[in-house]
């Protein structure tokens, strides 16, 4: 079985030599039948030539005849789960849904992020002392990183003028 720490000294090696800086590792796992998978990032996202350079690179650096395996690069999509930090301060000012421990969903603007946690800028209906109606205001709340199982960040379409 190769070994997870093999294919990720060979992705950072492979990341020192980029002049990208811009370009990290998301994620390794090695499967069953050493089936590899490795996840990168970018901030603008990841071309499929870097997914293929990274790919030569891996495989160049394994011997097949010593242990077969199957390969397998590729980009963190729009829809998938932010994993790191890096993911988080990438997606800064941008529209997220944040499941929490608990089941609740909390959807607003990514406003900060640190090794600790997040600041979400939500909309909230309240209603206002003298007022009839609900407002909408906007409350910043944190959620510490040890409650956040799931983040994703939200598409949002915009309606074409007729």
């Amino acid at each position: 079985m190769i070994q997870k720490s093999i294919i990720e000294k060979l992705v950072n090696q492979f990341l020192s030599t980029k002049e990208d800086e811009n370009l990290f590792l998301v994620q390794v796992d090695v499967k069953a039948a050493n089936n590899i998978e490795v996840v990168l990032d970018k901030l603008g996202g990841v071309s499929i030539d870097e997914c293929v350079e990274l790919s030569r690179f891996i495989e160049s650096n394994l011997d097949r005849e010593t242990e077969d395996f199957g390969l397998e690069v590729s980009s963190a999509g729009l829809t998938s789960p932010l994993r790191i930090l890096r993911q988080y301060q990438n997606t800064l000012n941008e529209s997220v849904e944040v499941l929490v421990k608990g089941g609740k969903k909390e959807k607003g603007i990514l406003k900060s992020v640190d090794e600790l946690g997040i600041v979400l800028a939500v909309d909230r209906q309240v209603k206002l002392e003298g007022s009839k109606r609900k407002q909408t205001i906007i409350e910043d709340i944190v959620i510490k990183m040890e409650d956040i199982l799931q983040t994703k960040r939200v598409i949002e379409l915009k309606k074409r003028e007729k």
